[in-house]
């Protein structure tokens, strides 16, 4: 895969995640508009540098790098890259209006279920773990894979330790 197709599929997850932050505000006013409560603020700048380093580390540990395509290796992480986009979009529209790139909770609501929701609590966080392995494989980029990981298991474990605390507090 050439230097300018891979920069094409990040771009292409970068937009993706631009239509992610256009549902998330809009679903932000909805929740707000119903008692919903944002929690574990603080980390959200963090999670926003983490995913555009991510973006910007793909292309760049490619370019400077002069990282090779493997076939068996990038192929089959784009599989999995899609994959984790299906997965990501199933969680979206399980949660409707209640997904958010935020934490929010709205007091008196029911937990949701559904979905990949009834096989466990954060598939998301499945979806963004199998994405920040799989993107920068696809073109051998395992320098940013393993920076991307380690940094995203910190704010993973805080992220979800706020999640469940703040769904405790409301069940």
């Amino acid at each position: 895969m050439a230097l300018s197709w891979y920069t094409l599929l990040v771009a292409g997850v970068a937009a993706e995640r631009g239509a992610e932050l256009v549902v998330a505000r809009r679903n932000l006013a909805w929740s707000r508009a119903r008692g919903g409560i944002e929690v574990g603020f603080g980390h959200y700048p963090v999670m926003v540098l983490l995913h555009t380093g991510l973006l910007v580390g793909c292309v760049a540990e490619v370019a400077l790098l002069d990282r090779p395509f493997l076939p068996w290796l990038g192929w089959s992480m784009l599989a999995v890259l899609v994959a984790a986009q299906a997965l990501r979009w199933w969680c979206i529209t399980t949660l409707g209006p209640r997904w958010n790139t935020r934490v929010v909770v709205i007091p008196g609501a029911p937990r949701i279920t559904g979905g990949p929701y009834r096989f466990f609590s954060h598939p998301n966080y499945v979806a963004v773990v199998a994405e920040g392995v799989a993107l920068p494989l696809v073109h051998t980029a395992w320098l940013t894979a393993c920076v991307f990981t380690v940094l995203n298991a910190a704010l993973l474990t805080a992220r979800i330790r706020t999640e469940n605390a703040a769904l405790e507090r409301l069940s």
